[in-house]
């Protein structure tokens, strides 16, 4: 068997099929070889030989033939479906996918603001009804928007309202960093309560972690103001749903959209399906045909790093000599 740079393994991910992925990675190392492994047999074959290995996880028993691995290359921005131990038990360093999404996901969530400004739902809604009747819209300028977290996905948010005339918020674990943002605050309960207070919009687009599950409860629906809108981009443990199905029924905040649920799927019988001002998409914020573009341009430029020695960008974990 050969030796391969970059083995791709089979299983696809978002609706993208992984062909497409190989097909971006031989495009910008057109002198190396990028190997799709369509079977299992293939992927036992082709992963003993390989440099950098991509996909959504590994066989932990494939790592035991992969002397040459220096790299496994997550395709999602979380790794906790990753054996992350048997992988740093074999020196394999670990890359995710983390900000890959980010444009996507902003987008979406400045769209899901202005449908709500503008009224948009409503307008859709009296079309299916072919009703030729006139309701009120508002203003999205000079409205207040909360961002929580200024990762990735926050930044590309921020970026992106510059020039809609909004005064924006950010919540960060390290408010001293400071941020793209007129005010940056920390994750302290009551700097994001005084955050709430004056916000039209609230935009959760931080990590799940212990620190922000169930962020966003009873208590916080009723510091935000009654026309607030919430869009979640993140992950659905970061809001309580069932506080959430009770803010939007009663009217204590205007309205929500959500990218992610918990649960999630969400069931077919659940509230928030009957709730005309809820706002739902199937997780979808962050895929684009881009998606495998962005990414290999991430894996691609790691591989040259290898060959250098340098830090490999988006880097999870390190790899370690044996």
């Amino acid at each position: 068997m050969s030796e391969t740079d970059i083995v791709v393994l089979r299983e696809g991910t978002e609706g993208l099929s992984m062909e497409s992925y190989a097909d971006a990675l031989r495009e910008r190392l057109p002198d190396r070889t990028v190997t799709l492994a369509r079977t299992p047999k293939q992927e036992r074959e082709l992963v003993a030989d390989a440099r950098v290995v991509t996909g959504i996880t590994i066989d932990e028993d494939l790592l035991d033939r992969a002397d040459r691995l220096e790299l496994f290359a997550c395709t999602f921005a979380g790794t906790d479906h990753v054996p992350m131990d048997a992988l740093a038990e074999h020196g394999v360093a670990v890359t995710n996918a983390g900000g890959i999404h980010a444009p996507g996901i902003a987008e979406q969530a400045i769209g899901n603001m202005l449908v709500f400004a503008r009224r948009l739902h409503e307008g859709w809604r009296r079309k299916e009804r072919a009703e030729w009747r006139h309701f009120q819209s508002g203003e999205f300028t000079d409205s207040t928007v909360t961002i929580i977290g200024l990762g990735s996905i926050g930044q590309a948010v921020a970026q992106r309202l510059q020039g809609f005339e909004v005064e924006t918020i950010g919540i960060r674990y390290t408010p001293s960093k400071g941020g793209p943002t007129d005010e940056v605050a920390g994750f302290e309960p009551d700097a994001i309560h005084d955050a709430l207070s004056r916000s039209e919009y609230v935009v959760v687009a931080c990590p799940l972690n212990d620190l922000t599950r169930g962020l966003i409860g009873e208590a916080e629906f009723a510091t935000m103001p009654t026309d607030a809108v919430l869009v979640n981009a993140a992950r659905g443990g970061i809001v309580d749903t069932d506080a959430l199905v009770s803010a939007l029924r009663s009217n204590k905040i205007r309205g929500a959209a959500l990218d992610v649920t918990d649960p999630e799927p969400l069931p077919a019988d659940h509230p928030l399906w009957g709730l005309e001002n809820c706002l739902i998409t199937p997780h979808t914020g962050g895929h684009t045909p881009k998606h495998w573009d962005r990414l290999a341009d991430i894996v691609a430029g790691n591989l040259g790093r290898l060959d250098e020695g340098e830090e490999l960008e988006n880097q999870v974990l390190a790899a370690e000599s044996n």
